[in-house]
Parts: C-alpha cells; structure tokens; sequence
C-alpha cells in the first residue's frame, strides 16, 4: 500500500511540473524569429488575431510546441519502462540504439521508396517501429544469457551502445549518395531538430500516447514484480518473458513514434525516470506519471532555448538534450 504522504507528494510535484509546462509553452509561443507579443496570445487564441498572429501561432508555433511536448513524454515513459524491464539504470532508447534503428528505417523509406504526400506523416511512425523493434529483437537476442534464461543487464548496454554506433555508421553510407535536398534532411534528423511542425505530425503521434499510457499504467505493479528479480517475480506466479516482450514492445512504439517526428534525441528516456525516481521512489505507480511529465517539459525547454539561441534555425533540440544528458550519463556510468 502506498502512503499518504508519497500520493499528497506525488500530486505536488505534478502540479508543479504542470505549471512549468504551462509556464514554458507561454514563453515559447512568444519567442521566435516573428515575435508575437504576450498581451495578444488570449486574444489571438480566441481567434481575434490578425492574419499575421493567427499564421505565426496555429502554423508555426503552436504544433511545434505539442509535438515536441508529447514526443517528450513518449520518449521519457520508453526510458521508465526498459529501465523497468532490464533492471538497468543506464538504459535509453537512444543509449541502446533503437532510436538509430528507427532512423535507419526511416532514411530507407525517405531515399529508396516513393513518397506520397498525404500518407507520409503517417507511415513514418509505422516504418520507424519497424526499424527499431527489429534493433530491439537483435538486442534482446544478443543479451539474453541461454544458461541462465535471463537478461545480462551490463551486456544489454554494450550491446546496445556498440550497434547505435554501427547504424549510424549505415546512415552515413546511406546518404553518402543520396540527393542534397534529402542529405539536409537526413542531417536535422540525425541533429534531433523538430521537423514534424506541423498539425497532422500531430495526430500521427497522439494515438500512441492515448493508447500506452494507460496500458503501461495499469500494468505499473508488474514493473515493479520485475524489478525486484526474476526469482520473485516467478514465485508469485508472473511470466517473465510475456511480460518483458509486451513491455518491450510498448517502449520501441513509444521511442519510434517520437523520433519519427523529432529526429535522433537521446538521454530524455535516461533523465527523466532517474529524476522522478529520485523525488518519490522505485515505485513505478508514482514515479511514471512524473517522470512523462519531466520528460516532456526538458525536450519543450531544451527546443525553446535552442531554437532561439540563434538565427534563423537555432540549435537543435537534440544537441540541446545531449549538453545536459552526455554528463549526466557519465555520471550514473561511474556511480554504477
């Protein structure tokens, strides 16, 4: 039974993580390379803007905005839950190499298949999950220790750091030929700029978050069972390998259906659990609804701080993220 005292907390530091959200998203529908002023945000959301205010909020600003929130989200709940399922502190789906995996994929599908405008969006989230979950069954296979029936944690990282490593070796090749239109698109990919902004980017991931979020919640109290060895976790009757399977499969859709419009951004996933973890404990029933909170605020401030750092592009928000995330992950590297 959790107590009292750790729920008052937990919805504490949601509402706080609430208001920073809000707080930035206010910020950043202001700031730009057009600047909007901040007394004409609540008329113009209203839809008493000019057609200028009206062009800048809805086209540019706004999508952007959600976009990058929810791929944050979906990206710090993919981090949680293969953390969860290895039981290793270091794990992240840019870290372990499917996010390079769905890049693989989507580099494939933008130089070699013909594209067509109106199903491009959505077929991206699609091509991506099927690169990275084919990244994630050469991990899991390379991982798991026949002679013992487990997963070896250490080698899960290495494995994964190692094969990150050669696939963006592949995307290099890949477009060592290719057009230049698509090698500059291809080149903000691998950057992580937010390339998605635009309203159907949107829709294509929002379906994602509706339907594993929920799942992942309500199944939280099996984290925690594998947390805790496979010894228990067997003892009170769960099956381990069901388990880990259907989680894996939840966290690839999460990490793919975000890069698939973000572009290559690593350490959210890796960040945002530990920080959760640190402020209301291992229990995943608490520290996962902070933790898609956390993860969606530092990607939003990461691409609002970025993209107005300089002109006209800015930095990308992966570059962003990986300033923050490279020594973080140094440390928890060294500390374990």
């Amino acid at each position: 039974m959790i107590q009292p005292a750790l729920l008052k907390k937990q919805r504490f530091i949601l509402s706080v993580l609430l208001f920073l959200i809000a707080s930035t998203v206010v910020i950043g529908m202001g700031m730009g390379y057009s600047s909007l002023s901040y007394d004409r945000l609540i008329p113009t959301l209203l839809g008493q803007g000019t057609f200028k205010e009206n062009f800048v909020l809805f086209s540019i600003r706004l999508p952007r905005i959600i976009i990058t929130l929810l791929s944050g989200m979906a990206l710090a709940l993919s981090g949680a839950i293969l953390q969860g399922v290895t039981r290793n502190d270091l794990a992240d789906p840019g870290i372990l190499g499917i996010n390079s995996g769905a890049g693989v994929s989507i580099v494939i599908f933008f130089l070699f298949f013909p594209i067509n405008a109106g199903s491009f969006v959505y077929a991206l989230p699609l091509v991506a999950f099927a690169g990275a979950f084919l990244t994630a069954c050469v991990i899991y296979a390379l991982s798991y220790s026949r002679s013992t029936g487990r997963l070896q944690p250490i080698r899960l990282v290495l494995i994964g750091v190692g094969l990150s490593i050669s696939l963006s070796g592949v995307m290099i090749v890949l477009i060592s030929s290719a057009e230049r239109t698509k090698v500059d698109f291809i080149a903000k990919w691998l950057a992580g700029n937010i390339w998605g902004s635009d309203w159907p980017f949107i829709w294509a991931i929002l379906p994602w978050l509706v339907l594993l979020i929920p799942i992942t919640l309500y199944k939280a109290n099996r984290l925690n069972i594998l947390g805790l060895g496979e010894p228990i976790a067997i003892g009170v009757g769960l099956s381990i390998k069901k388990e880990q399977i259907l989680f894996l499969l939840i966290a690839v859709a999460l990490a793919a259906s975000a890069v698939s419009v973000t572009g290559g951004i690593a350490f959210i996933g890796l960040m945002a659990p530990h920080i959760a973890k640190s402020l209301v404990g291992p229990r995943h029933q608490l520290f996962i609804p902070i933790a898609i909170l956390i993860g969606g605020w530092l990607l939003l401030f990461a691409d609002t701080i970025g993209r107005n750092l300089l002109d006209p592009d800015g930095i990308p928000a992966g570059i962003m993220v990986a300033l923050i995330g490279a020594p973080y992950f140094m440390y928890l590297l060294l500390r374990k």
